[in-house]
């Protein structure tokens, strides 16, 4: 066979195709780059290279108060969303029921509702509930926005997973229960990590309900940034951008080894 000849339409793909992905990748690349700038403004390229304003954001007690109150939140969020979205997903799976294409819906419905209409009905909520600006209202906005992206990711290796294997179990003389547990969970884990993972991104990396149910005492990282670009703007903000895109990227690498991109995106 000859070899397949390069048309202009596969040109003319493949140039757009890297266009795009360089009109993509191009912000993200300035604001780390000038996140090593010593200039007390964002610079780029940056004239020499500096640590100066990782070190600010470390030493900071503001921004160091932030990020304990985002890592706190990552680390309540995260467990307590998994466990919920891993019940919620083997039962809409496995079980049927009148009204189940409706509570799958629900399920989902965070992801189709403006993050902002979110906040405002929580603002209300936790208003008449007095838990506004507590870590209790922040722990239940986030779970709300992360609950799905579990469901979804691990509804993904529960659907793969052949029941045939269950019943087998418990024909071996196995009770339902261990059946979950010892041969269940192993098989569904790759969702469950990659759920765990995009929970924990949603949970750090959110601002909209945040914005309405912090407190000064309860400000994550990303509403302390939001406040910091409308008084300020130094190369902090690019230092804490590249904590974010770090962050992201490991997160991006842990699915894809575990599940897969393409399977949850």
């Amino acid at each position: 066979m000859g070899k397949k000849r390069f048309s202009l339409l596969d040109f003319i793909v493949w140039t757009s195709g890297i266009l795009v992905y360089l009109f993509m990748i191009l912000p993200v690349f300035v604001i780390a780059i000038s996140a090593f700038s010593p200039s007390e403004y964002p610079e780029f390229p940056p004239k020499a290279v500096s640590l100066k304003w990782f070190t600010a954001i470390f030493t900071n007690p503001q921004w160091m108060d932030s990020l304990w109150i985002s890592i706190l939140l990552l680390f309540i969020v995260t467990p307590i969303t998994v466990v919920m979205g891993t019940m919620a997903s083997y039962a809409l799976a496995r079980l049927e029921f009148k009204g189940k294409g409706l509570i799958q819906a629900f399920v989902l419905s965070p992801l189709m509702i403006p993050q902002i209409v979110l906040g405002i009905a929580l603002l209300y909520l936790f208003t008449t509930m007095g838990i506004i600006g507590t870590i209790t209202g922040l722990v239940i906005g986030h779970m709300l926005i992360s609950f799905p992206y579990v469901v979804r990711t691990v509804s993904v290796s529960v659907s793969n997973l052949d029941p045939r294997l269950e019943l087998a179990s418990m024909n071996l003389g196995a009770t339902p229960m261990q059946t979950f547990f010892k041969v269940t969970l192993p098989l569904i884990k790759p969702g469950i990590i990659a759920g765990a993972v995009f929970a924990a991104v949603t949970s750090f990396g959110e601002i909209s309900i945040s914005l309405f149910v912090s407190s000064p005492s309860t400000i994550t990282v990303p509403v302390r940034t939001f406040g910091y670009i409308e008084q300020t703007f130094d190369p902090s903000i690019n230092a804490i951008s590249v904590i974010f895109i770090v962050f992201s990227v490991v997160a991006l690498l842990i699915i894809e080894k575990t599940v897969g991109l393409s399977k949850v995106m």
